[in-house]
């Protein structure tokens, strides 16, 4: 697909989804009393993040919705990269040891399957620290998806390039270093791309059920109406446009980490 066809394509849903939007808010407009409390219009959720009036704690929507991010963002990056560094090492063990590999990936596979906010009152009570539990379940979304594709990427090298490195008689670290992590590194950087998404909505997921800011907290209250509802669409936005930014953001950094992958864009 050439780029202006991709610009096209983009334009497309974003238009669909916009008369989409705008349909079903003029539908609840016309069955229920108050629809800004439901689904308000794109402009009064546009006219609340550029208004400047209070709407808790004396700041506006969008100062809100910023103050918060800040807090959740942070979390999310911490449990991201533990996450992440902790995917690619296992995934180097899994890979050095058949043995750890069947001890370890089916208890993987498992974590992964437990809902994130049956998992959090577990981390909750091991811990005894929300903070550190919020860390911690962003780290554990974070780490299957970079364990389970970089070990893909282990096993994808081709047969020749290990007969290659065993002629020159290569010790097994040497084929690692030359051969297993630099083929890996595509693989990697899809499980980073998965993960960072992943890692923001646990964080936000989390901070619903305690206190002490985020964009989950945030978000419950303007649930029940402790704020403007335009606060609770603002996070919905705003969310999704960090979960899209980060994994635009990690392509970007794979395209600077990667000759090869600079090559094939252009």
């Amino acid at each position: 697909m050439t780029k202006r066809a991709k610009i096209a394509s983009i334009v497309f849903w974003l238009l669909l989804l916009i008369i989409a939007w705008e349909i079903g808010a003029n539908v609840v407009a016309a069955t229920k009393r108050t629809p800004e409390n439901i689904l308000p219009h794109l402009y009064q959720i546009i006219g609340g993040a550029l208004s400047d009036k209070p709407v808790a704690s004396g700041i506006s929507a969008s100062l809100v919705v910023l103050s918060s991010a800040r807090l959740t963002l942070m979390r999310a990056l911490n449990g991201y990269l533990l996450g992440g560094i902790l995917g690619f090492i296992f995934a180097l063990l899994m890979k050095a040891s058949g043995i750890i590999e069947k001890i370890l990936f089916p208890y993987l596979m498992l974590i992964q399957l437990i809902p994130v906010l049956g998992l959090a009152p577990i981390i909750l009570s091991i811990t005894g620290d929300i903070n550190k539990s919020r860390v911690i379940i962003a780290a554990i979304l974070s780490f299957y998806p970079v364990a389970a594709n970089t070990l893909a990427g282990f096993k994808a090298v081709e047969k020749e390039k290990y007969e290659l490195m065993y002629t020159y008689a290569a010790t097994k670290r040497i084929i690692f270093m030359k051969v297993l992590i630099p083929s890996s590194i595509p693989y990697l950087f899809t499980g980073l791309k998965i993960s960072a998404p992943m890692a923001v909505t646990a964080s936000i997921l989390v901070d619903t059920l305690q206190g002490d800011g985020g964009l989950g907290c945030m978000l419950s209250q303007s649930l029940k109406h402790a704020m403007s509802i335009n606060v609770f669409w603002l996070i919905v936005f705003f969310s999704a446009f960090v979960g899209i930014i980060s994994t635009y953001l990690i392509g970007f950094i794979e395209l600077l980490v990667s000759p090869e992958k600079r090559l094939k864009k252009h």
